[in-house]
């Protein structure tokens, strides 16, 4: 099979950007989710690729009724999927557990964990039809040292880690791996206005990122499944 196709569900925001030129340049095919609309636009714009290159669609990830049909236009579109990538991600900071209330808690478990699932679940018939697949999550640095203030993000992240890896021992006998990158704070504009006295000087950039997730995508980390790839810059 000459021509990877990705799907990247949330891959129009600062790190999917990133990610998607990455895989770009390896000359892999996209179909792509967005839920904001101007995001959808900008990345449009940023890119110009006809629809022979890109499905790009608004879907919202933690409908997983969506997010299997959207596998399944990418898989009729581009005859077949290799790698999944979920990129759908927020934190939510300032409560210990005892003052979480189970609003803040949903919405982490929802946007961090139910997407990264429905993502995940939706691929891999795909990816085992191809028989040759990717499946790659983000967890996050705060999952394995469980800072406070924060445990809904926390438990969340702690499990789409945890998904990347049952889901690696479910695929072990298959050319299917499955990986949890695991970046500390990334480098945004929004987290440097959100955490103003940081040293984010230390932070790992999307585009860092993205390298990691690109590299994880190819041929060459065919010997990597069930990690928990940390990406922590200087932090």
């Amino acid at each position: 099979m000459t021509e990877r196709v990705a799907v990247l569900v949330g891959g129009t925001g600062r790190l999917g950007t990133a990610v998607a030129r990455r895989l770009i340049d390896r000359g892999f095919k996209l179909a792509v989710t967005y839920l904001v609309p101007e995001q959808g636009t900008k990345f449009e714009e940023a890119f110009d690729l006809d629809e022979q290159n890109l499905l790009l669609k608004r879907v919202d990830a933690t409908d997983g009724e969506a997010v299997t049909g959207f596998f399944k236009e990418a898989a009729e579109q581009f005859d077949h999927i290799n790698v999944a990538c979920a990129l759908v991600g927020a934190w939510a900071g300032g409560r210990d557990t005892e003052d979480t209330d189970d609003v803040r808690l949903d919405l982490m478990l929802d946007v961090n964990l139910r997407s990264a699932f429905h993502t995940v679940r939706a691929a891999l018939p795909h990816l085992k039809s191809a028989e040759w697949g990717r499946v790659i999550t983000i967890g996050s640095r705060a999952a394995l040292e469980a800072p406070t203030g924060q445990v809904a993000y926390n438990v969340a992240k702690a499990g789409v880690i945890a998904l990347a890896q049952t889901v690696a021992n479910e695929l072990r006998d298959t050319e299917v791996t499955s990986n949890a990158i695991v970046p500390a704070v990334i480098d945004t504009p929004e987290t440097r206005e959100a955490l103003r006295w940081a040293d984010y000087m230390q932070w790992p950039t999307p585009e860092e990122i993205a390298e990691v997730v690109a590299f994880v995508a190819g041929e060459s980390s065919a010997v990597i499944s069930g990690a928990a790839i940390p990406v922590y810059g200087k932090a």
